[in-house]
């Protein structure tokens, strides 16, 4: 059984990313702008630059979201198989190797994206800041490029606590207004809310399955099971979202109380528990873990 403890805890937080940048990538999305001057209007690009629609904007960023949530959940199943060995991890030491691994693995992904896009990154940083400006200015004028973009943003954001959804280029804060103080959980509420998280992350899973299954695809076929996570990770985070939203309860509640609670011990036993027992229903369904 895994080990308890503070990194336990954490690790129940990564895992809710599944359930969920190079620095010079990832911050150029997070707070650093354009290179190329003042933003306009999307309409006044230069002729020179290569044009990029608000779908290839959400294409992209839907699919570095897709692959960056399989690595998340890549280095989760990696940090338990560690901990099930009995090493304790810190949690200051386990949130910045998670931090590290998802920046190395991004540096990949992200120029394997623009490839397969014919997309040149200084192209889509402008085109997504002149998107943001127009946005600002008329509301709903780009709304699936600000989405997709976010949610990536949103995927950082659980990883590392950094707040950078809402930044525009020259700011160092979000343009979100401060949130309120957020209740924190108790730890039998905390424990009651993975309870039902897992349990609809691992419903959502078993529908998948069985919809493959049904099409005669076999589960533990590696291109299947990379078409399997592909799909859950498209639909996990709202699908738990939903869960919790049954017991009035926010997902970003949910993660706070975790780290809230990464010192009880009761806590991080019970996450461990649900996680061993996740592992087990889905090896039954013959599908591969999350």
């Amino acid at each position: 059984m895994a080990s308890s403890g503070p990194s336990s805890t954490l690790m129940g937080g990564a895992l809710l990313v599944v359930a969920a940048a190079a620095t010079t990538y990832f911050t150029a999305f997070a707070g650093k702008g354009s290179t190329k001057g003042d933003l306009g209007d999307i309409d006044d690009m230069d002729d020179e630059v290569e044009y990029i629609t608000e779908d290839d904007v959400v294409k992209v960023f839907e699919r570095l979201f897709l692959e960056m949530q399989a690595v998340v959940g890549s280095l989760s199943q990696q940090i338990q198989q560690i901990q099930m060995s009995g090493q304790m991890i810190p949690e200051k030491q386990l949130r910045q190797i998670l931090r590290n691994e998802f920046e190395r693995a991004l540096s990949i992904k992200q120029q394997q994206v623009f490839d397969a896009f014919g997309i040149e990154e200084d192209c889509l940083k402008e085109a997504v800041w002149e998107m943001f400006a127009k946005e600002d200015e008329q509301p709903n004028s780009y709304p699936k490029a600000v989405k997709s973009v976010e949610r990536f943003q949103k995927l950082w954001e659980n990883l590392t606590g950094e707040s950078v959804i809402g930044k525009r280029p020259g700011q160092s804060t979000s343009r979100s207004a401060p949130e309120p103080p957020m209740e924190i959980l108790s730890p039998e509420k905390v424990v009651e809310a993975a309870e039902i998280y897992f349990g609809a992350l691992t419903k959502t899973m078993e529908n998948l399955v069985n919809k493959l299954k049904a099409e005669g695809k076999n589960p533990q076929d590696l291109a299947v099971a990379k078409e399997l996570q592909m799909e859950f990770s498209a639909v996990a985070n709202d699908k738990g979202e939903e869960a919790l939203q049954t017991l009035g309860i926010k997902l970003n509640q949910f993660q706070k109380s975790i780290e809230a609670n990464a010192q009880n011990p009761t806590v991080a036993r019970s996450l461990a528990m649900l996680q061993m027992k996740q592992q087990q229903e889905l090896a039954a369904l013959g599908a591969m873990p999350m």
